[in-house]
């Protein structure tokens, strides 16, 4: 399965990525089958951040090539994916969402039982004296 990732290059606390098109099985910076465009988190002064072959990113999108979902989000931002992974995404931070709001509900009603618990305590504690 061909991927579509990032090659980390740069120094210490300055990174600097490459797109590229991979076999899935090959490490992150290992053999890759073609360079797509480079990415910059940390561009200085003056300097582009990205630089993408948008007609053979499509290319591999098309042939079946999966994007990591860095990759994913950065090709959504400049309006190169195809519907079908688009949704995903959408779909992907859909339940991300829904994760959160069970986490969040359930942190919620930890919190109101600890403060009934607490609360009963006091009024045992209260009864008594």
């Amino acid at each position: 399965m061909v991927k579509l990732r990032l090659q980390r290059h740069g120094r210490t606390h300055r990174p600097f990525y490459r797109l590229v098109a991979v076999d899935a099985r090959f490490k992150r910076t290992g053999k890759f089958i073609e360079r797509l465009g480079w990415f910059n988190p940390t561009p200085g002064e003056g300097e582009q951040n990205i630089d993408l072959k948008a007609d053979r990113i499509k290319y591999w999108l098309g042939v079946g090539a999966q994007p990591s979902d860095t990759v994913r989000d950065l090709l959504a931002n400049h309006d190169l994916l195809t519907p079908k992974l688009a949704a995903k995404r959408l779909g992907d931070r859909k339940m991300s969402n829904v994760r959160r709001e069970k986490k969040e509900a359930a942190a919620a009603e930890a919190k109101k039982a600890e403060e009934a618990k607490a609360a009963k305590a006091e009024a045992a504690k209260a009864s008594e004296g």
